[in-house]
């Protein structure tokens, strides 16, 4: 891949984000045409993973495979865990690619084959690049597991180009205090920046390719106008309330559970909590650089040819995944 400049990306959404806050959703100045058109809504499909974790999985699926970077979607939860009876991630490998955790309830407890552990709280982001390879765990937290609780969170899967396949694993792990939050003025939009830059603030994580990753709330009858990058495939998941997000006066309005995506004939995203919702939208909007590269995929492996893929297998067969 050649080398994109992360610093001009940044300088270029901030000043779109400047003139984007002056506009409400009644602005006649705003040209329609800026804001990206929805190409496809998919409802997410419940499933189970690991012990039996109760997942909503948007993609892989029938509908979409992949959506260049991201390989996978799952909402995990939300569920309520009975005492005693812990749910989670067994040991299991990776590699070739980068998996973000974001916790929204619960404690998780993380292991792996080098010898890292540490614990994800409510709120927290784990951002694993397993690189090369990792063998870990993801198990709710002892405590969190005796006593039982509310279990609410995301894991997405952001691929890596060739180049960064077989680097050296590395974590990222931002407690909830450090992750980054704007407002608009009234306080009625609220953003927490996990990747990227939105309402003045700049997310701490460094990510290999650009990416943004934002966790909106919006009260209802309130919209804010976010600037995407035209290279940038993007889309929104839908956590609670109900949003609109097309201007138009046709505009479906998506429910919890529905994955949005978006065309790329425009350099902004408008979304809108639908003004008579009891609940306040909240949402994840996620999009990326695609890396525009060949795809060998097999479970927990993600490569770029069949014969990387057979040896990844091999390799953790024979215990050299480390």
């Amino acid at each position: 891949m050649s080398k994109i400049n992360n610093t001009k990306i940044i300088n270029d959404i901030e000043q779109q984000q400047k003139a984007a806050m002056s506009l409400d959703s009644n602005s006649s100045n705003k040209k329609i045409n800026s804001i990206r058109s929805v190409s496809k809504i998919i409802k997410s499909e419940m499933t189970q993973d690991g012990e039996g974790v109760t997942l909503n999985r948007s993609f892989p699926n029938n509908f979409i495979s992949e959506f260049d970077p991201f390989l996978l979607l799952d909402e995990i939860g939300p569920t309520d865990l009975i005492p005693g009876k812990q749910k989670g991630f067994p040991d299991h490998p990776h590699r070739g690619f980068e998996t973000v955790t974001y916790l929204l309830e619960g404690k998780f407890e993380h292991k792996d084959s080098q010898g890292h552990a540490g614990i994800i709280n409510s709120g927290d982001v784990q951002w694993m690049t397993a690189g090369s390879g990792v063998i870990h765990s993801e198990m709710p937290e002892k405590e969190f597991s005796k006593n039982g609780g509310r279990l609410h969170g995301f894991q997405l899967w952001v691929n890596l180009p060739k180049s960064n396949k077989m680097m050296k694993p590395r974590y990222q792990e931002i407690p909830q205090s450090k992750i980054p939050t704007g407002t608009t003025e009234n306080g009625n939009v609220i953003v927490k920046v996990i990747a990227g830059t939105s309402l003045g603030s700049k997310a701490v994580i460094d990510t290999i390719t650009p990416i943004m990753y934002m966790h909106f709330k919006l009260e209802s009858g309130y919209s804010i106008v976010q600037p995407i990058p035209k290279e940038y495939n993007v889309f929104v998941y839908v956590i609670k309330g109900k949003g609109i997000f097309e201007r138009s006066n046709n505009s479906q309005i998506i429910e919890r559970g529905n994955l949005v995506i978006f065309d790329k004939d425009g350099k902004e995203v408008y979304i809108k909590a639908v003004e008579d919702s009891k609940v306040p939208l909240e949402l994840l909007l996620i999009g990326g650089i695609p890396i525009k590269e060949p795809i060998a995929r097999y479970g927990p492996f993600v490569m770029n040819t069949q014969q990387e893929l057979y040896q990844a297998v091999e390799d953790y067969r024979n215990g050299k995944l480390r």
